[in-house]
């Protein structure tokens, strides 16, 4: 017995030696899995941020090269480029009033339009739709957001043009014509094209974008949510305003943004059916008018070199600085709405 103690004494001292070693080959693989993970960690942080902080470079590169390619026409004419609907090349007599009146009428033509109609669409597809028409009208909503703006454009005037002359814009003249405040809107010669018609092509165009961004945030609701709205015997409106709206406001005006934004720098489908005359004869929605994109795209290529192409660059100056204050006003917008609704603003 004397003999054996200090075997079972040499066991447990090698059996601690043994865990001793485990623990300092965990504790080593630890540290090196760890200091792997930082390494990770800060390759990550410092890839992120410089792709970030190249994104802003370009920004500034593009907003300074703009500049300094519009500086002839900014040191001519000043704030009356902005006020002035002259456009006379040979004379070298240039304003971006029409252009930048033809830019935001259409727009607003096309959101005043698309923006119910996109509504419609996400609301029928997400709650009142039978499950086997969801899936293909979705896919038919999203295929009509990737056709070519060009072909848009074609439509436009070969199609549309000559059914919205002849039959729509004198229907339009008879009815809306003839109110007391808006009837100078809706007077003229109908000739299909011109900022009416537009402001529909853009407002068919973004319909698409709106009504997809839309049923996509509908369908984040919890249906719990709506469920107990129903359990309560509340109609589909009011689980609608009441439930899904309030719900997917922030998201809602997100798509609404997106929509907007893509009516204010689409080209070619403008460029088709605007009539693309620099003039503001009256204010009537009928008549032809431009828009900065189709300015551009009309007479950038046939520029000659000097002030001519610095006013058209500044034309696209001014493009970027209208989508700047439209973005910026709706990002001010969902912050406010966030801090309303308890969130943290992004």
């Amino acid at each position: 017995m004397i003999r054996g103690a200090p075997g079972r004494g040499s066991g447990a001292s090698f059996r601690a030696l043994r865990d001793n070693g485990k623990n300092l080959l965990t504790e080593s693989v630890m540290s090196q899995s760890q200091a792997k993970g930082q390494f990770g960690d800060a390759l990550f942080f410092n890839l992120t941020r410089t792709v970030a902080f190249i994104t802003l470079a370009l920004l500034a590169g593009i907003v300074l090269s703009l500049t300094w390619s519009a500086l002839p026409s900014i040191q001519k004419f000043g704030f009356s480029f902005l006020t002035s609907s002259a456009w006379n090349p040979p004379a070298d007599d240039f304003g971006a009033l029409v252009p930048i009146y033809g830019t935001i009428v259409t727009s607003i033509i096309a959101l005043v339009i698309a923006l119910p109609i996109s509504f419609g669409i996400a609301l029928f597809l997400t709650e009142m739709a039978p499950a086997w028409l969801r899936r293909p009208l979705g896919i038919a909503i999203e295929l009509l957001a990737g056709i070519p703006s060009i072909v848009y454009g074609i439509w436009g005037l070969l199609v549309f043009a000559p059914i919205f002359g002849q039959y729509v814009q004198p229907f339009i003249a008879k009815t809306l014509g003839k109110l007391p405040l808006i009837g100078t809107l809706f007077s003229g010669p109908s000739l299909g094209i011109g900022i009416l018609a537009a402001g529909i092509i853009l407002a068919i165009m973004i319909i698409p974008f709106i009504a997809s961004v839309m049923r996509d945030v509908f369908e984040l609701v919890p249906p719990m949510l709506k469920e107990s709205c129903y359990g309560l015997g509340g109609t589909t409106w009011e689980v609608v305003s009441k439930v899904v709206l309030p719900y997917t406001r922030v998201g809602v005006i997100g798509g609404v943004m997106l929509g907007l934004g893509r009516a204010l720098g689409e080209t070619m489908a403008v460029t088709f059916v605007i009539g693309n005359a620099s003039l503001i004869g009256s204010f009537s929605l009928f008549m032809p008018g431009n828009s900065i994109t189709s300015a551009l795209a009309n007479e950038f290529a046939e520029a000659t070199p000097g002030l001519y192409t610095a006013a058209l660059v500044e034309l696209g100056l001014i493009l970027f600085v209208i989508t700047f204050i439209v973005l910026s006003l709706s990002k001010l917008l969902l912050r406010s709405l966030e801090k309303q609704s308890g969130g943290s603003a992004h």
